[in-house]
């Protein structure tokens, strides 16, 4: 009989299956600017509930790629709830360029540890909503966080096409 090898999972990773690419479960009819606010009030809907490691519902808590999983799920978006796999998902867009609904991923070298969901990107900084371990689901300018600014790796779109 055959093991499968175990995979290693980022650090707010939680995985039950594997997701290759974005899929969308049907089409969205709104427009993508207004998906885009919609998705980041969505996300902003969810502040003060708790983190939980593997978490991706609102009842029991969430990590943080469980909840940007969650997020998109309400809009038809089915993304990965692992941060590794929602990392590889998308297009990489720089940084200056990243808006409302789109992931922001945190980590040390290429290795990925923690995603967010930008919900506004403007002159003052990035800001985003995501689930800290410290604090659970919280909305933060991570462009003047002495903690975050320096973790961040890269951003993704995952609604553009």
């Amino acid at each position: 009989m055959l093991l499968l090898p175990f995979l290693f999972l980022a650090s707010c990773s939680s995985v039950s299956k594997t997701y290759n690419n974005t899929t969308r479960k049907s089409v969205n009819h709104l427009g993508k600017t207004s998906l885009r606010k919609n998705i980041a009030k969505e996300g902003k809907k969810h502040v003060g509930i708790p983190y939980r490691y593997a978490g991706k519902n609102p009842k029991t808590g969430f990590d943080c790629s469980g909840f940007t999983s969650y997020v998109f799920d309400k809009f038809n978006i089915e993304i990965s709830p692992g941060s590794k796999y929602q990392a590889k998902t998308g297009r990489k867009i720089p940084l200056k360029r990243a808006k409302a609904g789109d992931l922001i991923f945190f980590g040390k070298g290429k290795k990925v540890t923690h995603v967010a969901l930008v919900t506004n990107n403007t002159k003052e900084g990035i800001e985003v909503v995501h689930s800290t371990s410290s604090k659970g689901i919280m909305v933060q300018n991570i462009s003047r966080s002495s903690y975050w600014k320096p973790k961040i790796l890269f951003a993704r779109d995952v609604i553009t096409r």
